[in-house]
């Protein structure tokens, strides 16, 4: 039982990767790689600032901060250099990767007898459970209601149709910008949780963490697919079951005895399997 506890904890705190996740590929419709990168960042950054005495609040808010920066990166290489975002998102996760290494100095760095939201001194896990519940409810009031403000119905037209938007008198490059920017500052929270909960920053945490995002919200859409309402927050509450589903699937794989050295392409065949079994559902209603 508290197996799949933990991978329920993980499924919570990777919400936030989720919704990142969701925002850059369902709402704007930019496949955006630097996830890999500002996930890492917000891990590195909390690491860092625990380690150094920094409160474990304003440590996940420099995270988002970084993550935020990161994403804006990204969208003004894309708006402005006329690069293609997938390229874009690849040429500042590859930068990250150095900037992570500086600010931590050395591969991995443990949190031991260090404090942080998740895990005090008591280890009490009840306490970890009513946070991450608590933080994945904020967010998903919180994006449902930006997604229903002017910006979040502009942002959801650029996604939609940039003619539209032009049209709208609204310009959808600083739409794409600011659309990445809280994309990656949402990842590198779940990268500020995940630390926090497993006790240690490492520099390749995030390598290939973008398909486990993708993932959960491929999930999200097969459990939406049976509901009556396409709302906004019943697809944001989706997302957030289709990161715990996703991580006890992983746990349940562990579970029954599959080497962990194989977890990466267990997770890249389960997505690939979402994929195709959306594709077959697809088709036979054609």
């Amino acid at each position: 039982m508290e197996f799949y506890l933990t991978a329920i904890h993980q499924g919570l705190a990777f919400a936030a990767l989720g919704l990142g996740i969701f925002l850059s590929l369902r709402i704007l419709n930019i496949p955006d790689i630097t996830t890999d990168g500002s996930y890492t960042s917000g891990g590195i950054i909390t690491a860092w600032m625990l380690v150094n005495g920094w409160s474990p609040m304003i440590a996940v808010f420099s995270s988002m901060l970084v993550g935020a920066t990161a994403g804006i990166i990204t969208g003004t290489i894309h708006t402005q250099l006329k690069i293609h975002p997938l390229l874009a998102g690849i040429i500042v996760m590859t930068g990250l990767y150095s900037v992570n290494l500086a600010i931590l100095g050395k591969p991995n760095q443990p949190l031991i007898n260090i404090d942080n939201l998740l895990m005090s001194s008591s280890d009490n896990s009840d306490h970890s459970t009513f946070i991450l519940i608590a933080f994945s409810i904020a967010l998903i009031l919180l994006i449902n209601l930006f997604l229903k403000s002017d910006m979040g119905i502009a942002l959801r037209a650029t996604g939609n149709s940039e003619a539209m938007v032009k049209a709208m008198g609204v310009n959808p490059d600083r739409m794409k910008i600011i659309g990445l920017g809280i994309s990656n500052s949402l990842t590198a929270l779940s990268g500020s949780l995940i630390v926090q909960y497993q006790g240690f920053g490492d520099i390749n945490m995030g390598i290939g963490i973008v398909i486990s995002g993708l993932g959960a919200v491929m999930i999200g859409d097969v459990v939406l697919r049976n509901a009556s309402s396409r709302k906004i927050y019943l697809q944001l509450i989706a997302v957030v079951v289709g990161c715990i589903l996703f991580r006890i699937i992983l746990a349940t794989a562990l579970n029954i005895g599959m080497d962990p050295n194989y977890l990466k392409l267990i997770t890249a065949l389960l997505v690939l399997s979402i994929i195709a079994f959306g594709k077959i559902k697809l088709s036979s209603k054609v």
